[in-house]
């Protein structure tokens, strides 16, 4: 089973491995293949260029058609930003005026950008909705909460678009005002669904900061969400609900609001939930509520804020806060069973980011700046390095054709062997 996206990227020979057409890459786990990137680099080591940016932003960037495209604030407004393989500005354009963020963990441009292949599409904490032709033309743009809701959410904004069923997906999933899912026509910008999630849930448990994922589920596209409590799949042409999984928490506990995604391997979907407490194990698919049969496995490991990894049948773990903060566990999809466990370095900073798994390569951002890489066997994790840069990191890390984009509160760098 792949996402959609990555069927849509099969068809053309010019995209292959040097494209990252969404936030978790071209099939939307964490994984990649291809030509690792370097495991030790730095200022001096393996730099292949750096550039500083205009404004702060935690999202990550995207590649398409030879441009890096990322979301920043510049001058108060939002805005996006393109640059070429080299580090080259190639264009910018701005929307109007940003909502800050809160704190040092946020900002006015945390989702990231997607693309279609032929245009751009990017959401900020504004409420502001935009697509652009991949030379930064703008064909429309309008606020999304302005047009459907207000944004009511706790925290700031984290979801990114994706693409389904040809359209632009946005998911506002939320506890103190209604929840909604709208489909935007690409080339107009035009409603073309609009659908309501009503789940009661306990306080700020229904805040969702989590992208949707869009799979091949039963031979058919499929818009995965993960929020309030649910998970829920939908039929790309119209938004309705064909399957719902519940059972995640049914004593409706209050603030179990939800920042990591899900991920998928085959049919089976890894659910972050209980605040990094928990992790479930669950069987996508089929009609209406399937919540008895759908549960294959719980366990007491989690990530809060850091988005698992998923590859052949396996998912990845890393603990970000707490006192496991920086293990890795390597989980069996089907049983849940803990195939290994190993450890990062240890470090007082928070995981924001979330890793990458290039070749057997795996790259974790922490927020202090240090950005750790480790061989990936069957055992564990095996020749662990440490490298420091010198700035935050938030945005999650990008490989394409062996090169590491890393995009720090400050500079985009290129690293490359």
């Amino acid at each position: 089973m792949r996402s959609s996206l990555a069927l849509l990227f099969a068809s053309s020979l010019s995209l292959c491995a040097a494209e990252w057409p969404g936030w978790r890459g071209p099939d939307q786990d964490g994984s990649v293949g291809g030509k690792e990137p370097p495991a030790q680099f730095g200022p001096d080591e393996n730099l292949k260029w750096k550039v500083e940016l205009p404004g702060r932003g935690c999202s990550t960037p995207i590649v398409v058609d030879g441009k890096i495209i990322l979301t920043a604030s510049i001058d108060g407004k939002d805005a996006v930003i393109a640059y070429d393989m080299g580090g080259k500005e190639l264009w910018r354009e701005s929307f109007g005026k940003l909502r800050p963020g809160r704190g040092k963990t946020g900002s006015s441009a945390n989702s990231s950008a997607v693309t279609d292949g032929k245009g751009v599409f990017v959401f900020f904490k504004s409420g502001q909705v935009a697509g652009l032709d991949l030379d930064g033309k703008l064909r429309w743009k309008f606020n999304l909460f302005e047009k459907f809701g207000e944004d009511k959410l706790w925290w700031d904004v984290g979801t990114s678009p994706v693409i389904a069923g040809g359209n632009v997906v946005i998911a506002q999933m939320q506890t103190d005002a209604p929840e909604y899912v709208v489909a935007l026509d690409p080339k107009t910008g035009d409603t073309v669904w609009n659908i309501k999630r009503p789940f009661e849930t306990g306080v700020e448990s229904a805040d969702a900061y989590t992208t949707p994922l869009v799979l091949e589920i039963d031979g058919k596209e499929t818009i995965v969400l993960w929020g309030a409590d649910h998970v829920t799949g939908h039929d790309p042409k119209d938004g309705s609900t064909r399957w719902t999984i519940g059972g995640i928490n049914p004593e409706k506990i209050k603030a179990w609001r939800t920042i990591a995604s899900s991920v998928a391997t085959g049919e089976i979907a890894l659910i972050p939930a209980g605040r990094g407490s928990i992790s479930f194990g669950v069987k996508m698919g089929g009609k209406g509520d399937v919540t008895g049969t759908a549960h294959l496995w719980k366990q007491k490991i989690g990530a809060d804020a850091s988005t698992p990894i998923a590859r052949d049948g396996k998912f990845y773990i890393l603990t970000d806060r707490g006192p496991k903060r920086g293990m890795v566990y390597c989980l069996d999809a089907k049983t849940g069973e803990i195939e290994w466990e190993d450890r990062l370095p240890r470090g007082a900073q928070t995981y924001y980011s979330s890793p990458l798994l290039a070749g057997n390569l795996l790259i974790a951002a922490r927020e202090s700046g240090a950005v750790f890489t480790a061989k990936v066997t069957n055992d564990g994790l095996e020749d662990i390095v440490s490298n420091e840069l010198g700035e935050g990191f938030f945005a999650s890390p990008v490989v394409v054709d062996g090169m590491l984009l890393l995009r720090g509160d400050k500079t985009l760098f290129c690293f490359e062997k």
